[in-house]
């Protein structure tokens, strides 16, 4: 395809422009810090993009914790890919299934303070890089956890460890501490035409 020149000349311009205000921001990004991103919304790719991050870490050598409430009933395709990392990743499923299954109240906060636990100890090991908390948000959300408690935990943690809180309806508290926060929008869904979850889409 041939383009005028000046045609070609107008989006030099307007990518230099977009070039300046880019190399700009960059330069004012001069802070390191352990962040706290949040991954909520109700479409699906919550719990997908969190542990995309804890794939980018591992390409960096980095040492992931991983605690999983609420999808304990099934195994999943990252916790039996994971687990072919054991001295780079320390995995931990706590959760007994989604509650409309367990309808039992008393076991599923038991099994949310079980999962906090082992959350709190990944929080206080510096050797940790990135925490991957996923479905937080839900246990939360059901108020099955103390969440003054869990953001005193995550405050507490080392100074560079990153922390990664996935699942729907992630409430206020969570966003005004977190650093950056995606929410994910359901536009369309496969389920909803009678279609059950795929191995390696959903599990």
């Amino acid at each position: 395809m041939s383009l005028n020149p000046d045609k070609k000349q107008r989006h030099q311009q307007r990518m230099q422009r977009q070039k300046e205000v880019v190399n700009k921001s960059i330069q004012q990004a001069d802070k390191d810090k352990g962040l706290l991103l949040v991954i909520t919304g109700n479409g699906k790719g919550k719990s997908s993009s969190g542990f995309g991050m804890v794939a980018r870490a591992l390409g960096h050598n980095m040492r992931v914790g991983i605690v999983q409430f609420i999808k304990g009933a099934f195994s999943t395709g990252e916790e039996a890919f994971f687990r072919r990392f054991p001295d780079e990743v320390e995995y931990h499923v706590m959760g007994d299934g989604f509650t409309w299954d367990t309808q039992n109240l008393k076991q599923d906060i038991a099994s949310a303070e079980a999962g906090w636990d082992v959350c709190k100890r990944l929080l206080q090991d510096p050797t940790i890089n990135i925490v991957l908390l996923d479905e937080l948000n839900i246990v939360l959300k059901m108020r099955y956890l103390d969440i003054g408690t869990v953001l005193k935990d995550i405050a507490n943690r080392p100074k560079m460890q990153h922390v990664i809180i996935t699942g729907r309806g992630a409430p206020d508290a969570i966003i005004k501490a977190a650093d950056t926060v995606s929410r994910i929008e359901d536009v369309k869904h496969a389920f909803r035409d009678g279609i059950r979850a795929q191995k390696g889409i959903e599990l």
